[in-house]
């Protein structure tokens, strides 16, 4: 129960901070949002100490920061692409078995790859990810690259 209501003040605190407006109908607006995110948390197992734990938060910053970084990379490539004299695109589709072993990392895993420009999760069925990618040299680039560990490492207990 602790987890439950310190996730919804946490939740509460950050809406406050960005949201700027502080009429009582957004304010209305506002908790009810929390309230509805922590239920379908709390729903989806999010609170249960053998499903996932809140340590996992304090993991978040540095891969969001790793995440940033390789989208920035993504997107001068796909730039180079799309902006060449030839446009020399040769879209490709891979399939990969996935490292992380919980549900929540495979959707993490699946989620930073689509918001890396030029890759698109398709699909993340019984432990194998179908990517779809804008050029072969993408392709292997996401073979070859660390995300799949990374994802694991991430909700890894």
């Amino acid at each position: 129960m602790a987890r439950i209501l310190l996730m919804t003040v946490i939740l509460g605190l950050l809406w406050l901070m960005w949201s700027g407006i502080y009429t009582p109908l957004v304010l209305g607006l506002g908790a009810f949002s929390c309230v509805v995110t922590v239920f379908i948390a709390h729903r989806i197992g999010f609170f249960e100490p053998e499903v996932y734990t809140l340590k996992v938060l304090a993991r978040l910053p540095r891969y969001w920061a790793w995440l940033l970084v390789e989208i920035v990379k993504s997107s001068l490539e796909v730039a180079g692409v799309v902006l060449g004299r030839r446009l020399e695109i040769s879209p490709t589709v891979v399939k990969f078995r996935v490292a992380p072993d919980d549900a929540v990392g495979q959707v993490i895993l699946g989620n930073s790859i689509t918001l890396t420009p030029g890759t698109l999760t398709l699909d993340i069925h019984e432990g194998q990810i179908t990517v779809h990618c804008l050029t072969r040299e993408g392709a292997e680039a996401l073979l070859n690259s660390d995300f799949n560990e990374r994802a694991a490492a991430l909700t890894r207990q």
